[in-house]
């Protein structure tokens, strides 16, 4: 009894000194970091930019609002490595760089063609970070001049790049969000490449305005940020740009469109607006003959959105032809992207591969060694099964009574 007494008191004790918070940071001590841009300078090092929220300026309510500066500041250094470039930060910023809430991270498209996996490494390794932020490649540019553009609607220009990206990639299939962990799962998997957004800055007219605080008090603003076209690596490097076409493709086959739009011929001419609700691909890999083939299953469920012909949707006939003709337009619509990718590109971003190993783990040892060769000439059988849910609140358009 008088042992355990004894251990508790011990124990009581030895608490008193564990208490508190032991690795606390304080927030008049960090500059909260929303994006970080990647760069490689022409000697070789890593140009790596911060944009770093101004809290003085986001305050709100009473005696709030700032003194009218710029809600965020850029602060940039150069380092042979990533994590030495953000510790120089610390010769402008009075704040050591927190990137802990981090949500976009920018990488410029030279960087890009040398490779990403090296300045990945940090970000994965780095405790402070999570691992929910996207990634995006500047197309045609740096990542610091992306993150340079002022933004209207929200005031933190990474949070618009944020919301915008998942809001798009919801409402149009053309674009896709990919976190750090899904970009490194399909850099290290057997049998898929690696696929990130396209980002611009559509700067029009004089630059000094567009990248200065006028550009947001503008109806029409000299600067726009906008993504385009989605990356493709072969590993951590990339090697090409996906048309729009190529790039919804890859989200369908890929599972990863939410809702699109597609427009498909009428029976007697004219256009319809297809609107696509829920789509699923279902991936099988399988040998004949001993050569590696693909077959594709898309099922696709949707409205009709809008109305540009002379059609009678009262009656059922009607909406099947519709139907049949959105499965005959949809099939050429994916077979021709498929083909490009592969004449193109020539890497499997789709991962056709994962299902020829999934199929016949044996002959994938064999083939997994020359994949992208067998990749150009992959045969891709595809079916496409389209339905029409609901045609709106109204039947059929008025256009039939200007008829």
């Amino acid at each position: 009894m008088k042992r355990s007494y004894t251990m508790f008191i011990i124990l009581i004790v030895f608490l008193l000194f564990t208490t508190g918070c032991w690795n606390r940071r304080e927030l008049n001590e960090l500059a909260i970091t929303l994006a970080i841009g990647l760069d490689r300078t022409k000697d070789g090092q890593y140009l790596v930019t911060a944009q770093v929220v101004n809290p003085g300026e986001l305050a709100t309510g009473k005696g709030g609002g700032g003194s009218g500066g710029s809600p965020t500041i850029i602060y940039q250094a150069k380092g042979k490595t990533v994590f030495e470039a953000i510790r120089k930060m610390t010769k402008e910023s009075p704040r050591k760089i927190y990137p802990s809430h981090l949500r976009v991270l920018v990488i410029g498209e030279s960087l890009a063609k040398k490779g990403i996996g090296k300045p990945l490494d940090l970000l994965s390794r780095d405790w402070e970070l999570r691992s929910d932020f996207y990634i995006v490649v500047a197309k045609g540019m740096k990542a610091a001049e992306i993150l340079k553009v002022p933004t209207s609607l929200e005031k933190i220009p990474a949070n618009q790049i944020f919301d915008t990206l998942k809001v798009s990639a919801t409402a149009w299939s053309a674009t896709s969000f990919k976190s750090l962990d899904e970009l490194i799962s399909d850099i290290v998997s057997e049998g898929k490449q690696p696929v990130l957004t396209g980002i611009q800055a559509d700067i029009k007219g004089d630059e000094e305005t567009s990248l200065s605080k006028q550009n947001v008090e503008m109806i029409d603003p000299p600067a726009l940020l906008r993504f385009n076209g989605l990356a493709v690596f072969n590993d951590d490097k990339l090697v090409g740009w996906l048309n729009e076409k190529q790039s919804k493709t890859y989200t369908v086959i890929t599972n990863k469109e939410q809702s699109t739009v597609v427009n498909i011929s009428c029976p007697k001419g004219g256009k319809a607006a297809y609107e696509v609700k829920k789509s699923s691909t279902k991936i099988k890999g399988k040998l004949k003959n001993g050569k590696p083939e693909i077959d594709l299953n898309i099922r696709v469920e949707g409205n009709l959105g809008e109305v540009e012909c002379h059609i009678d949707l009262t009656k059922p006939e009607t909406i099947e032809k519709l139907e049949k003709i959105y499965e005959k337009e949809a099939k050429k619509f994916f077979m021709n992207s498929i083909k490009q990718v592969q004449e193109n590109e020539k890497v499997d971003i789709f991962g056709f591969g994962e299902a020829i190993h999934r199929a016949d783990p044996e002959a994938w040892k064999k083939l997994k060694k020359d994949w992208d060769k067998h990749f150009e000439h992959l045969p891709v059988n595809i079916k496409v099964q389209g339905e029409i849910r609901n045609i709106g609140t109204v039947g059929n358009s008025f256009l039939e009574k200007i008829k």
